[in-house]
């Protein structure tokens, strides 16, 4: 079975963090960008989604945050050109009317040098709704009797615990049936599981992270060791 990963983040250094996730400035050493791309974005930006993230910095209320990120882990028993339309429609089912940016970084595991390739999506949840405003209005409160007096309508507003947790499961969901849809029309038997290890019945023990210094001072043998352990859910 193929692996499922997805990850939910949030926060404020939306400029410096979009240099990372398009692999630009000094990032670009990495040498793992796959592609990148954006869209929704609202004309003040003159398509430039630094631009965005940049204004939120300034604009959006302190305590609030300037993006969310979804880190998704992608199939890689898909082709560059499978890959790039399971992204799509990714970023449509997750970032709907939403201001986005995107990456697919493929960097190599520092273990067993296999390629992982994998999704960034900054999005922010200043969902679209038709009115054009100036970037320090964009971001201010929703005005529901005036909307054009108002900012944009944040998407995370207005929602207690239990209606937060419902809707991460199901976004989970969204995802692991989106990827497998993808494997399924491509002819691969390999599907992921939303569902937690207990969940679906497991009981194999969390993976102990190790990190790249401490793998960087393994030999060869104890990768090795450490590898099949892994396979067996001893690790």
């Amino acid at each position: 079975m193929a692996s499922f990963h997805f990850q939910i983040k949030s926060g404020r250094n939306g400029y410096d963090h979009s240099h990372y996730v398009a692999r630009k400035g000094f990032h670009r050493k990495r040498g793992d960008l796959v592609a990148a791309g954006h869209g929704n974005l609202p004309s003040w930006t003159e398509d430039d989604p630094a631009q965005l993230w940049k204004a939120a910095e300034k604009y959006e209320r302190k305590n609030g945050a300037v993006y969310r990120e979804s880190i998704i882990a992608l199939p890689k028993e898909l082709t560059p050109e499978q890959t790039r339309a399971l992204v799509n429609d990714l970023v449509q089912k997750l970032a709907p009317g939403k201001p986005h940016q995107f990456a697919i970084h493929a960097p190599k595991s520092s273990l067993e040098g296999e390629v992982i390739p994998h999704l960034h999506l900054m999005t922010s949840d200043r969902a679209d709704d038709g009115i054009e405003r100036i970037a320090e209005r964009f971001f201010k409160r929703y005005n529901a009797q005036h909307p054009e007096k108002g900012g944009r309508k944040k998407t995370s507003g207005g929602r207690n615990r239990l209606e937060i947790r419902n809707d991460l499961i199901q976004l989970r969901k969204t995802v692991a049936d989106t990827i497998n849809h993808h494997l399924a029309i491509n002819g691969h038997d390999e599907r992921v599981d939303h569902r937690s290890l207990p969940d679906q019945g497991m009981r194999k023990k969390p993976e102990r992270y190790l990190g790249p210094a401490k793998i960087k001072g393994m030999t060869d043998k104890e990768k090795a060791a450490y590898i099949e352990a892994r396979k067996h859910g001893a690790s």
